[in-house]
């Protein structure tokens, strides 16, 4: 499904402000600060029920307001689904002598109440900006988050089992510290040791496919790239093996949150070649770059593939990063689903044929 109409009440820059949205091409133009990037923050939240950038959500809520709306209608086939989320920054002043506390997010699909597990998912979208370019580099948890935001988004079991994991690890890990501090029985682990065997599994199993698909996926300017999965498997066995580390560190060892990729890279048009060398240690920026859009593209494909949708495509001011040859390849790519790119330079997209262009004032 595509995004037809999309409006911010009070969210970030914006006081009010609604989109018209086609379903091929939109590009939204204007000079930095004017909120570009908020536009494209309001439509991941519709997306995931997340920000890609807030460090906390509240700051997504306009600093003269108590409450933020983004709210988006979706249409296929004749068939449309409303999709709104609230922020607040947990109280709102309503003239009581203390201010009424209240929930900090809701999520409503069709103006029904929803779990983030059953909101997440209706409105798929692949997001590729310039901070993507340090998924070869940066943090591991980058790329555990691009995990997670590909698979939440086709298979509702997962966004469950990410949910269940999380809110176990830190559960254990605050026993972990009470057994060190206090200690308390090694025994009160045994629940939580299950419960997050029990989804670290689903999680892993998943993500692996996920990475055989992408290693199928197609070589770049004939530049072959592969992903390795540096797994972290979770059991009873290496539980028990890193005991105590564990209770020294007061801090789970070992799981799907310990996972990591690497990104490699074997050469142009030597297919025969074996040896693939590590991009991060040894790869140009250029090198890097191109790893990161093969990465997108087939995201794009694989979100398709297993959703039967083909996903939104948000694209945040990415072609002053790339280099021509690059850009024509993702100009190609966004004729194929409705996509959505922020520009600052309106120069980097006169090649497209038909766009619907969106001016924002500075």
């Amino acid at each position: 499904m595509s995004v037809s109409k999309l409006r911010l009440n009070h969210f970030r820059n914006f006081k009010s402000r609604l989109l018209e949205l086609p379903s091929g091409i939109s590009v939204i133009v204007g000079p930095n600060a004017s909120g570009k990037t908020n536009i494209l923050e309001g439509l991941y939240l519709l997306s995931t029920g997340k920000s890609f950038r807030a460090k906390i959500e509240e700051e997504m809520v306009n600093y003269d307001s108590e409450v933020a709306r983004a709210k988006g209608r979706l249409k296929s086939d004749g068939q449309a689904i409303d999709l709104e989320v609230v922020l607040t920054r947990g109280v709102l002043d309503i003239g009581k002598s203390v201010p009424e506390k209240v929930a900090r997010k809701k999520l409503f699909v069709n103006g029904i109440a929803k779990r983030l597990i059953d909101f997440a998912g209706n409105f798929k979208i692949t997001l590729f900006g310039p901070w993507d370019l340090d998924l070869v580099t940066e943090s591991p948890s980058l790329r555990r988050r691009f995990l997670d935001s590909v698979l939440s988004q086709v298979d509702r079991e997962y966004r469950r089992a990410v949910l269940s994991y999380e809110r176990g690890l830190r559960q254990r890990n605050k026993l972990l510290f009470r057994i060190r501090e206090e200690s308390l029985s090694r025994g009160q682990l045994l629940f939580w040791d299950k419960l997050l065997i029990k989804n670290g599994d689903y999680l892993t199993r998943l993500r692996g496919e996920f990475i055989d698909f992408i290693n199928e996926s197609p070589p770049l300017d004939d530049q072959l790239f592969k992903v390795e999965y540096e797994r972290s498997a979770i059991s009873e066995t290496r539980l028990e093996q890193y005991a105590d580390e564990e209770v020294a560190a007061a801090t789970t060892l070992v799981g799907p949150h310990r996972d990591d990729l690497i990104i490699k890279e074997s050469g142009q048009g030597n297919k025969k070649r074996k040896v693939y060398r590590e991009l991060a240690r040894f790869g140009s920026r250029g090198e890097q770059r191109m790893s990161v859009l093969w990465l997108k593209l087939a995201e794009l494909n694989f979100i398709e593939e297993k959703s039967g949708e083909r996903p939104t495509l948000l694209l945040d001011d990415i072609f002053s990063e790339l280099d021509h040859k690059h850009r024509e390849v993702v100009m190609k790519i966004s004729n194929k689903q409705q996509t959505i790119i922020t520009t600052a330079d309106p120069h980097f997209i006169t090649g497209f044929k038909k766009v619907e262009k969106i001016t924002l004032p500075g």
